[in-house]
């Protein structure tokens, strides 16, 4: 019997989800997916591939049983993921995790709730993603790399052996981090970056080398 599933918010990340559950439902129906969830009243009513916005927070309630997928986050906005989603008060238990059918995981990989990982990731062995976190597509994660909690993490990045990123952090797309790196906190991580030393915590950085231009505003 497939579990319902609400999406949270109507963004970028929960829409391109739905590729990612739709590819699980085509294998097995496991997700009755009820609709998105966006307290922007302006977009209540839309609708993605045939999922609409159905109405504000409140559903989480009307909904009791329904799973939840709550993935807001942008490079501008990645800082305030935490507050969000911890404000919606959910129980774990109420957060699904949705991994792409894709997806090659180690047997002794960890990955954590409400978590998101969508097309051709790979999390190598001993690998961890931890909670609240998104990967998008044909991202690696070598053996023994970690990504803290309400992590982002863009498109095609390589982490190497043993890299560490620290909690709410922002990996842009076509980032490469070399083995044994350790990555701060709250760091973001710019487009197309070079990482070959640590990157201290609440900074952003860029380049080829990467180097820190600025501490991040809290």
């Amino acid at each position: 019997m497939s579990k319902q599933l609400l999406l949270f918010p109507f963004g970028g990340n929960a829409r391109e989800g739905l590729i990612s559950i739709f590819a699980i439902n085509s294998i097995r129906p496991e997700w009755d997916i009820v609709g998105f969830v966006d307290d922007d009243h302006s977009v209540h009513g839309k609708e993605c591939c045939g999922i609409k916005v159905l109405g504000g927070r409140e559903l989480l309630d009307a909904y009791d049983s329904a799973y939840v997928l709550a993935v807001p986050g942008s490079p501008k906005g990645y800082l305030r993921r935490k507050t969000i989603i911890d404000g919606l008060c959910l129980d774990k238990s109420r957060f699904a995790t949705i991994i792409h059918p894709s997806v090659v995981q180690a047997p002794d990989a960890i990955i954590g709730y409400n978590t998101l990982l969508m097309s051709n990731v790979v999390v190598s062995c001993g690998s961890r993603i931890g909670n609240h976190c998104i990967v998008l597509p044909n991202t690696v994660l070598a053996h023994d790399s970690s990504i803290g909690d309400y992590g982002c993490i863009g498109s095609n990045v390589s982490l190497s052996g043993s890299v560490t990123i620290g909690s709410e952090c922002y990996i842009g797309s076509g980032v490469k981090i070399r083995e044994n790196i350790r990555i701060g906190e709250r760091t973001l991580i710019g487009l197309g970056s070079n990482v070959i030393s640590d990157i201290e915590e609440g900074t952003v950085a860029v380049g080829n080398p990467s180097r820190a231009i600025r501490k991040c505003a809290s």
